[in-house]
């Protein structure tokens, strides 16, 4: 073959290409329509539970400001004290008709 024959036939190539190319992406997006549709009809209306606010239970004596609730990870001035020997007990907030151990 000439080049003048590779050449049309490379554009011809390319033309049906991006035709192709086109419907693809059309019929994919129309896909992704239905589904984004579908999806929010299915979802019910739910709101998050409500949780009771969580009170702290441990105070750095430090910095009063820095406090633990004794849920999740422990914060790291919680760990090092107890690290270097403290007990968990040291810590514990003082609240009217709660005695310390």
């Amino acid at each position: 073959m000439s080049t003048d024959a590779l050449w049309r036939l490379h554009e011809k190539v390319a033309a049906e290409l991006t035709q192709r190319m086109i419907t693809e992406k059309a019929t994919l997006e129309d896909r992704l329509r239905k589904l984004r549709s579908s999806d929010e009809t299915a979802k019910p209306d739910r709101s998050r539970r409500p949780y009771p606010k969580v009170v702290p239970k441990y105070r750095n004596p430090k910095n009063p400001g820095e406090t633990w609730s004794g849920r999740g990870k422990q914060p790291r001035w919680l760990a090092k004290r107890l690290g270097a020997g403290s007990k968990l007990d040291d810590f514990l907030i003082n609240r009217p008709g709660r005695r310390r151990r």
